[in-house]
């Protein structure tokens, strides 16, 4: 008995010993930079039908912005990837329903509240997000996306919106990508920006990316917020078939701690901008102009 009890204090010494660790290596990524950070960001350049606005709503953070705004242009088309998990988090469920539509006009992105495992009253957030950030932008809830990070399990209380996104439709202007990437951060100690030119018949067109995640990367997405945007003309049902069969050899071939997360989005949205410069109109995946 007594050696029971020495093996079940040093038990529990070992595990409260784990878990300090682990508070103190999170509380480590929310401000060491990584070694593994570029030491230089790209230079983003402005998509012709995408405007970008942040703020503080308060939904965890003090003293940061927490909230992204992506304003599109009407006739941006839509596609997305998201988790496999069985528990996706009520953003998820809400742009899977959304996607048929091949549409979008917004992109709602929260950091601190990843709105999962929140039943009915999560379901209801997002219903609010969407319908404050349509009326705030005279378009459809069906054309606003949305994504949320960080915590799970807690309620996200969508009322902090009101007045936010209504500010930052009015804000919101051609080119902060940099600013956007870091509203979308958790735990990243550095915000993940891409971008790529390339041309389309005779045409250029623009490519840009921004991406948070700092752990749980595994196969099928995984905790990896991400998206993507571009002024190439190209249909919803294309859009969808690259997406899909681009992730493939892409998010879905990375792992880091074999962990999957229930609120894995790829977004890509594509305003068709370019077409005014002559970049053809793309309505099928095996187009060979692409």
């Amino acid at each position: 008995m007594e050696g029971e009890k020495t093996w079940m204090a040093g038990t529990s010494r070992a595990m409260t010993t784990y878990f300090c660790s682990v508070i103190f290596r999170n509380s480590l990524m929310s401000s060491a930079v990584s070694p593994l950070a570029p030491t230089d960001l790209p230079d983003m350049p402005v998509i012709a039908g995408v405007k970008l606005a942040t703020a503080a709503a308060g939904i965890r953070y003090k003293g940061r912005t927490d909230v992204l705004l992506a304003v599109m242009d009407k006739g941006t088309t839509v596609a997305g990837v998201f988790t496999k998990s069985k528990c996706p988090s009520a953003p998820v469920e809400w742009c899977r329903a959304k996607l048929g539509r091949g549409q979008a006009r917004a992109l709602v992105v929260n950091s601190g509240n990843a709105n999962a495992f929140t039943g009915k009253t999560g379901r209801q957030a997002t219903t609010l997000t969407a319908s404050i950030a349509a009326k705030a932008l005279r378009c459809s809830p069906d054309e606003v996306f949305l994504a949320s990070t960080g915590v799970i399990g807690e309620p996200l209380d969508a009322t902090k919106f009101h007045g936010v996104l209504d500010a930052l439709a009015g804000q919101a202007e051609p080119g902060d990508w940099l600013g956007a990437a870091k509203a979308i951060m958790t735990t990243d100690t550095f915000p993940k920006l891409a971008t790529a030119t390339v041309k389309l018949g005779k045409a250029k067109v623009t490519i840009n990316g921004m991406a948070k995640g700092a752990g749980m990367i595994a196969p099928d997405m995984a905790t990896m917020l991400s998206f993507v945007f571009t002024d190439a003309p190209i249909s919803g049902p294309a859009l969808q078939s690259l997406l899909k069969s681009g992730v493939e050899d892409t998010f879905n071939a990375v792992t880091i701690d074999g962990d999957t997360s229930t609120s894995d989005t790829l977004l890509a949205f594509a305003t068709g901008a370019a077409a005014a410069n002559g970049a053809p109109k793309i309505s099928r995946a095996s187009d060979p102009r692409l």
